[in-house]
């Protein structure tokens, strides 16, 4: 069992940044891949970024490439999302997940879910 728990929402104005924070209560996560989703209000669940230790792998969405960044901690017990150049249409609630095995953009295979994250860019 893993339990995942996320800091750093808030609210910020277009353009600045935020670092989002997960971490593993009691455990590493070096043999889990894990990964950032985030939903809007009225959208379905979506893939940001996703890492693992194993390979040193990372993988983004499009829609966060260039602007977002994933990285783990020395003691591989957290995982964070730095966003960079925040845009209004990244507001959602951000949720950290963790699964074994390869890297998917996909939320179903992830067995383990952080409470979520609220962030909020104005314009």
């Amino acid at each position: 069992q893993v339990q995942l728990v996320e800091s750093g929402g808030g609210s910020v104005q277009a353009g600045g940044s935020l670092r989002l924070s997960c971490g593993a209560s009691g455990r590493t996560l070096d043999r889990y891949v894990v990964g950032w989703f985030r939903q809007a209000p009225g959208k379905e669940r979506e893939f940001v970024a996703a890492m693992s230790w194993i390979g040193s792998q990372t993988y983004y969405s499009d829609s966060v490439k260039g602007r977002f960044t994933i990285s783990g901690d020395n003691a591989r017990t957290s995982v964070y999302l730095q966003m960079n150049m925040l845009k209004p249409e990244d507001t959602a609630v951000y949720y950290c997940a963790a699964k074994t095995g390869v890297i998917t953009v996909l939320s179903s295979p992830y067995d383990y879910w952080g409470q979520g994250a609220q962030v909020t860019v104005s314009s």
